[in-house]
């Protein structure tokens, strides 16, 4: 399927962790409870900090100037106290009420104490009156805008009772101002707008913060709302999807094309792509690309048929990297070459069986008389020796004639309920003999466990396990290892669905050409000096009759795989869950 230019807001960004398919679940808005409860702990903490700094630096001053403050020295010691109280209350808090009432009684602490400092340190004129506009502002963030402008009424309250009490010398705890009644009242104006000033505007800045927040938190709701859908389709479609950045490296790939391929996400993570999918000519990387078929390998080292579709991945009109589509077309390029091959057969069969008599009847009338005319004529050496060449080479091709006719027409198959494992031990025998008549050959079996059963011919599919082991042995002349194993799996691939059974025989042997993979299976086709090309022919007609398929896999110099595949019994499902073992699963 053709994919067009992806923009990058859509691949890129909603498929850059590759493949992830469950993110989790969506960010949720922050509890109230728990925001309030980290930002009294701010409060906590900031407290200290600023007690300790300004009240340090003023005790070390005082210090220098060979002055005791024993008010500070109260102060930080009571700071210190009462937070280690606020933290060990505020683990026992857990109503939002409760968490409410306990900033509001920490902020008016807050307030006392400082008016208390400023009191002590020349009130109106105190350096210390810097620390309400902090406790608004705090107030304003932590309480929002009605707890920031309730603290600046307050704070101007208490600021302006200090004020009073100093002007008129009630108490004699603070000292009289050096200030005037019109500078007192002057500074207290002043003091008094900048606190109330600052809460508003502190209120008026927390609450845009709030809606800020509210509206980032639905702004990333959504946000992965999208991504978890975008990525949803993605992780569903049957269709394989990778993306590659601008280097060809892999940065995702789909569930789809993780069980395609066999490769999980993280074994071809930052790979070249052309390098997972076999693709050579990587400076097709830059342009807008048709669908393309590549043959590869899986994981397990099978053979793997793509079709395969790049596009690029943009971002404005830059490209940024691609993004791939591909599709298993293994199974249905093996069922279309078993197609070309049956109507291939299907045209000269007919015209050759008919052939096939019509040069077989005199064929044997010929026979017959040159073998009549060797008895009775009286012949000199050579000649009597191009005689026996002539009687042998007919009788040869009298014997590839039968052949043929014998696979031309049909078998009769006499099926039954067997157990293939049986079947092929029985052949293993005749097998073993064959080897020990070589020079340097081996053979290795894996039978799977528990009884193979299939409907069958048992004698055709001896026939055709001793073509196949035959035509390994003579793929390997100097030697070498056949491995034949049976084993069981569940096919789903272009169009071939169920349990089979799968008898592999594996050689180390000269292997295939690429260019005669797809014709070894016809009639006459041979790479051999001798032979008559009918061997695999008449193997893949009985395995084609018996309702399965011959998979070959081969490298030249490598060896090859001829796997035989039979569907299950339709018996065999029940008897397995009658023994308790899942039929689907390979045993």
């Amino acid at each position: 399927m053709p994919v067009g230019r992806v923009p990058v807001g859509v691949a890129a960004e909603l498929f850059d962790t590759a493949g992830e398919a469950e993110r989790g679940p969506l960010p949720r808005p922050q509890d109230p409870m728990d925001d309030l409860r980290v930002k009294l702990h701010w409060l906590m903490g900031l407290r200290v900090v600023a007690v300790t700094l300004l009240l340090g630096l003023s005790i070390a001053f005082q210090i220098g100037r060979g002055e005791l403050v024993p008010t500070f020295y109260g102060l930080i010691i009571f700071t210190y106290a009462i937070t280690i109280a606020y933290a060990l209350t505020l683990r026992t808090l857990t109503n939002p009420q409760a968490l409410t009432r306990f900033a509001y009684l920490q902020v008016g602490v807050d307030l006392l104490l400082e008016t208390f400092l400023v009191a002590r340190t020349s009130g109106v004129e105190s350096p210390f009156s810097v620390l309400y506009v902090i406790t608004v502002t705090l107030a304003s963030l932590i309480l929002r805008r009605r707890g920031g402008l309730l603290t600046a009424g307050v704070t101007v309250v208490l600021f302006g009772l200090v004020t009073d009490i100093q002007l008129y010398g009630i108490l004699e705890l603070i000292p009289p101002s050096r200030l005037s009644m019109a500078e007192t009242f002057q500074t207290f104006g002043i003091h008094g707008l900048a606190v109330i000033a600052v809460g508003l505007l502190s209120g008026a800045l927390a609450e845009q913060l709030r809606r800020a927040d509210q509206s980032l938190v639905e702004k990333e709701r959504g946000l992965s709302r999208l991504q978890a859908f975008h990525e949803s389709i993605l992780q569903s479609i049957s269709s394989g999807v990778f993306t590659a950045d601008g280097q060809g490296r892999i940065t995702s790939m789909n569930r789809a094309g993780q069980e395609v391929t066999g490769y999980a996400f993280e074994a071809v993570r930052n790979r070249p792509w052309w390098e997972v999918f076999n693709w050579e000519q990587r400076d097709l990387f830059g342009s807008t690309l048709d669908r393309f078929d590549v043959e590869t390998k899986r994981a397990d080292g099978s053979r793997l048929v793509l079709g395969l579709t790049l596009s690029p991945l943009t971002e404005g009109d830059v490209q940024i990297g691609l993004v791939g589509v591909f599709k298993d077309l293994t199974q249905i390029r093996d069922m279309e070459e078993q197609m070309r091959r049956r109507e291939w057969f299907a045209k000269i069969g007919e015209m050759s069986q008919n052939m096939a008599h019509e040069i077989r009847n005199p064929l044997g009338s010929l026979t017959n008389a040159m073998q009549m005319l060797r008895k009775e004529l009286t012949l000199d050496e050579d000649n009597a020796h191009l005689m026996d060449i002539t009687v042998r080479e007919a009788t040869r091709l009298n014997a590839i004639i039968k052949e043929f006719l014998l696979y031309a027409r049909p078998p009769a198959l006499n099926l039954k309920e067997c157990d293939l494992n049986t079947v092929l031990t029985e052949t293993l025998d005749l097998i073993r003999h064959e080897v020990q008549s070589r020079t340097g050959m081996t053979v290795t079996q894996q039978l799977g466990d528990g009884p193979m059963m299939a409907q069958a011919d048992p004698d055709k599919l001896k026939q055709v396990f001793w073509n196949l082991a035959r035509n390994a042995f003579e793929a390997m002349p100097s030697g070498g290892r056949l491995a034949i194993s049976t084993s069981r799996r569940w096919v789903v691939s272009g169009g071939r669905s169920g349990d089979v059974i799968e008898i592999a025989f594996q050689d180390t042997g000269e292997g295939i050409a690429g260019q005669d993979l797809d014709r070894i299976f016809y009639p006459f086709f041979t790479t051999k000096k001798e032979g008559s090309g009918l061997g695999l022919a008449t193997a893949q007609r009985v395995v084609d009759l018996h309702g399965g398929w011959i998979r070959v896999e081969s490298q030249k110099g490598k060896g090859s795989r001829f796997a035989v595949c039979l569907p299950v019994s339709a018996e065999a499902g029940p008897r397995l869950w009658h023994e308790g073992r899942e039929p689907w699963k390979r045993y």
